[in-house]
């Protein structure tokens, strides 16, 4: 069960931290088109949205770690 619970966390945390940092990227990218005056709201509305998916999977990637602490 421990090689599970590892590969379930190391699966979330990455996947997690990687959409953190892209939905980062897009609301940078979605502030740059404002002040240029283009189109933002729909790209600013998708970065919330995998910022927050990705904070999503890191609490997950925790439960799956702690699990895998408390059966050593």
């Amino acid at each position: 069960m421990k090689n599970t619970y590892f590969k379930r966390w190391l699966a979330f945390a990455v996947s997690g931290l990687s959409l953190t940092g892209f939905g980062l990227s897009l609301l940078g990218e979605s502030i740059i088109a404002k002040y240029e005056k283009r189109p933002w709201f729909w790209l600013g509305t998708f970065s919330l949205i995998v910022i927050n998916s990705g904070i999503s999977l890191i609490g997950k990637a925790v439960t799956y770690r702690t699990r895998l602490d408390l059966e050593e």
